[in-house]
Parts: structure tokens; C-alpha cells; sequence
């Protein structure tokens, strides 16, 4: 059993930044991809930030060049540094991890950006 604990959430005004953490703990025997997703009131989950085996990085064009996804093997965590923070970045951020035909998610954390 995989258990993925996200931290790092908060309350931010608009051009802040907030660094989210997700630590993985468990049996991980393969990990293809981490990723973070989030979710706003009203809105389907929407796909983040992807980070693969090999260290490959894809981001959500709404976030690019302002989100930074990167981990610390030897700590088994992820990381989504997120700057220039918008309002419209509100949401719940989940992390979530493909180990072949299996996923694992946190429990989510908060961010809320205030205008």
C-alpha cells in the first residue's frame, strides 16, 4: 500500500508563492510518473503538473512558466513550486502517482489566492 501526504497549502495574495510538498511513503516498487492535479468549487480536476521516471516535465499551459514541479528521490517527495500565484489558481491540489496500472492519490491540500 502507497500513501502519498501533501502539504504546504495556504492563503496567498495574488503574485505570491507557495511551495507544495507530497510525500510518498510505502510499498513503491515502480513509479512511471508523479503528478499534481487540481480542483476548483464547481470544476472537474484538471491535470497540473507532471513529472516522469526519467524526469521528463509537463505542465498545464495555464501554469507554465510560472509552476515548478521537481522531487527528492532520496526523500521519496515531490514538489510543485508555484509563484505568481492568480486567484484563478484556487483550488484543492491533490498528488498523485502512476505505478503501472496503478493510481495513488493524496488527501488534497488547499491554496487559495486572494485578489
Amino acid at each position: 500500500q502507497v500513501q502519498l501526504v501533501e502539504s504546504g497549502g495556504g492563503l496567498v495574495q495574488a503574485g505570491g508563492s507557495l511551495r507544495l510538498s507530497c510525500a510518498a511513503s510505502g510499498s513503491i516498487i515502480s513509479i512511471n510518473a508523479m503528478n499534481w492535479y487540481r480542483q476548483a468549487p464547481g470544476k472537474q480536476r484538471e491535470l497540473v503538473a507532471t513529472i516522469t521516471s526519467g524526469g521528463s516535465t509537463n505542465y498545464a499551459d495555464s501554469v507554465k512558466g510560472r509552476f515548478t514541479i521537481s522531487r527528492d528521490n532520496a526523500k521519496s517527495t515531490v514538489y510543485l513550486q508555484m509563484n505568481s500565484l492568480k486567484p484563478e489558481d484556487t483550488a484543492v491540489y491533490y498528488c498523485n502517482m502512476v505505478a503501472g496500472l496503478l493510481r495513488y492519490w493524496g488527501q488534497g491540500t488547499q491554496v487559495t489566492v486572494s485578489s
